[in-house]
């Protein structure tokens, strides 16, 4: 395996640690307080601490099954109410508008993983909330049409995510949190596309990527 392919692989594992770390941390911190507390009002309060934690994790684990993972258990199409639940997992109470307009129909892999790693990517800029627009067309000839438009007061986007996006995977170095570019990148060469990102406000973001039909 070349470097570069371990680099990536460590980089992915990386932020998957990073993004597990909190509530994972915050389960176990959890249930050392419950084995303490003995007046009830608390107990419960850890409780339900302990359940918040839990669905937090395992939306995150959701969503990287799919995004980073092989989606084992789905075939070579992935239905697409999958990938909207796994993007609604990782908003979770944020203030962020999720407008979903693509149908009912199952969506190639590739194009899930594009869909759910600019997501990613975008959720994490929208620190202060906003709302993002997801679609998805499918060609006459089997292309594939994505594209994720933001609208918030401000927009945090990574500057080299932003480079990556728009230039191309070597426009900046690989680290943890670029690592979702560079395979958004990598998914889209490998299946003929391209990718493209364009500001059109200050306060509005298109990002998307077409994949060749085959």
């Amino acid at each position: 395996m070349s470097d570069d392919r371990v680099d990536f692989a460590s980089m992915l594992a990386s932020r998957l640690c990073h993004d597990l770390l909190s509530p994972v941390g915050a389960f176990a911190n959890g249930l050392e307080l419950l084995a303490d507390e003995k007046d009830p009002e608390m107990r419960a309060r850890c409780i339900e601490l302990l359940e918040q934690s839990a669905r937090t994790s395992a939306n995150k684990l959701k969503f990287f099954r799919l995004a980073f993972g092989s989606a084992g258990g789905f075939g070579e199409m992935v239905p697409a109410d999958e990938a909207k639940s796994a993007i609604g997992g990782i908003i979770g109470d944020r203030a962020i508008e999720l407008n979903w307009m693509i149908g009912s129909d199952p969506l190639p892999k590739p194009a899930v993983k594009i869909i759910l790693n600019l997501s990613l990517l975008l959720v994490d800029a929208l620190v202060r909330g906003g709302r993002l627009d997801i679609g998805c067309e499918t060609q006459a000839d089997g292309g594939i049409e994505i594209a994720l438009h933001v609208e918030a007061e401000r927009i945090f986007l990574d500057a080299e995510v932003e480079r990556i996006l728009a230039e191309g995977e070597g426009a900046s170095p690989m680290t943890s949190r670029t690592a979702p570019a560079v395979l958004v990148q990598a998914v889209a060469r490998q299946n003929g596309g391209t990718v493209m990102l364009a500001r059109e406000t200050p306060t509005s973001l298109l990002v998307g990527a077409v994949l060749k039909g085959r």
